[in-house]
């Protein structure tokens, strides 16, 4: 198995801050499959101050003999989307796609090339933008050994010979223990702990402090099974934000979420967020 991706660094830790909460939001997300093989998902939401509804259409089809997947997207902003990847034909652990992306509207077009490459030791991911302007090129890697990750993340804008991201990260996992630190362009430096404590309670730390304006971020969450179908999580941070959330299996194919955020700062003076999310699945 290959190292996560530089942007999967840390993720263990950040779904126990960001899953299960939607706050300020009523939300649905539908999914299911064709006999043929064709995946079809649908979501939308509605924000609950601006009353703005937001939805997508997506659609995916593999051809697994070719290692070929096709996906299509459509929102309500009217820009559709589309993406074609192969996966382990050239080379073992190496998938190449281009996505397209237009905005009938307004005439935006946009095409991004990408390629990316695993192994038991090594994750690569880079992508170009179609811009004869001057594209601009992503890339990171990380390197990982008996548990140890060490990842790196840059960006050179060709149009002006600039690097414009300079990022590093440093982490460790073993078993149910995740570690994760990392400096972005030398300004911002963050880290995150998660730890799962037992089958049923997951735990997570995140920290961030910002050099210059001296700006520190600090949390805590966690997220606890009461059974098979049911959970419940909650997290604080600095600012005194507390969000709680609860998660139900109805019926197979059928859950329910309810979250909602208090400001502790300010807590009789209202202004407190709720979110109500519905998953259906067949």
């Amino acid at each position: 198995m290959s190292p996560p991706s530089y942007s999967d660094l840390g993720k263990q830790a950040r779904d126990v801050f960001s899953k299960g909460y939607h706050f300020g939001l009523w939300k649905l997300d539908c999914k299911t499959k064709t006999s043929s093989g064709i995946e079809f998902s649908t979501s939308g939401h509605s924000n609950q101050d601006t009353g703005k509804v937001f939805g997508a259409l997506e659609t995916k089809y593999k051809v697994k003999d070719y290692g070929l997947t096709f996906t299509e997207k459509w929102n309500t902003d009217n820009t559709l989307y589309t993406e074609v990847a192969v996966q382990d034909q050239l080379l073992d652990g190496l998938k190449l796609s281009f996505e397209g992306s237009f905005a009938p509207q307004s005439g935006n077009k946009n095409g991004k090339l990408k390629a990316a490459y695993g192994n038991e030791h090594v994750k690569i991911d880079s992508d170009v933008n179609v811009d004869l302007a001057g594209p601009l090129i992503n890339a990171s890697g990380v390197f990982g050994y008996q548990g140890w990750l060490a990842g790196y993340q840059s960006a050179f804008d060709t149009q002006k010979s600039k690097i414009t991201t300079n990022n590093f990260a440093l982490g460790y996992t073993s078993g149910d223990f995740v570690l994760h630190t990392s400096v972005n362009d030398g300004q911002e430096f963050a880290g995150s702990i998660f730890q799962k404590c037992s089958d049923q309670l997951d735990c997570g730390v995140q920290l961030s402090w910002t050099s210059g304006s001296n700006a520190t971020k600090f949390g805590i969450g966690a997220k606890y099974s009461l059974d098979r179908d049911a959970s419940i999580r909650a997290k604080v941070n600095n600012a005194s934000q507390i969000g709680l959330g609860y998660q139900q299996k109805l019926r197979d194919g059928i859950t329910l979420t309810l979250s909602t955020l208090i400001d502790g700062k300010n807590f009789n003076a209202g202004g407190h967020k709720i979110g109500v999310a519905l998953e259906l699945e067949a």
